[in-house]
């Protein structure tokens, strides 16, 4: 009896590996080049110009303090007004990080939904980043900067 289930049981996982590898000549597989999906986006381009804008904000508050921190004779105002302008400085910072790292997300998301959409609307089974695909699959990339911008 236990070689008959024994039996039965090998039977079963060879019956399954020939299914799953008949099933998998039927997959549709495409490839995506992320990166110049993401170069391309007309959203990526925007959050860029605002946070190079944002980041030379932060250069002229810098500057700024500089000049406030060396008018200062007083060695003990001086060293206040150092740190009250380094807090402000690691303040803005981390504001501005925190910013761009969500919008950043946000975008990541909306792209990676759009991918998604056309995949499903071209009726691809997976879609693959093209940086780890050596050979094959239908590229998309085209039709995603379409999209994208």
């Amino acid at each position: 009896m236990k070689k008959f289930l024994s039996l039965l049981t090998v039977a079963t996982a060879v019956t399954i590996g020939l299914s799953t590898a008949v099933s998998a000549a039927d997959i549709s597989v495409a490839v995506v080049d992320v990166p110049q999906v993401v170069n391309a986006s007309a959203q990526v381009q925007s959050l860029k110009k605002e946070q190079q804008a944002k980041a030379e904000d932060i250069m002229k508050f810098i500057e700024k303090a500089r000049k406030d921190v060396a008018s200062i004779t007083d060695a003990s105002k001086k060293k206040a007004a150092e740190e009250k302008y380094n807090k402000e400085l690691v303040a803005k910072k981390e504001k501005m990080d925190n910013e761009y790292a969500a919008k950043l997300k946000a975008l990541d998301t909306s792209i990676s939904q759009q991918i998604a959409a056309q995949a499903q609307a071209k009726g691809y089974d997976i879609v693959l980043s093209k940086g780890i695909v050596l050979y094959g699959g239908k590229d998309i990339t085209a039709e995603i900067i379409k999209i994208v911008k």
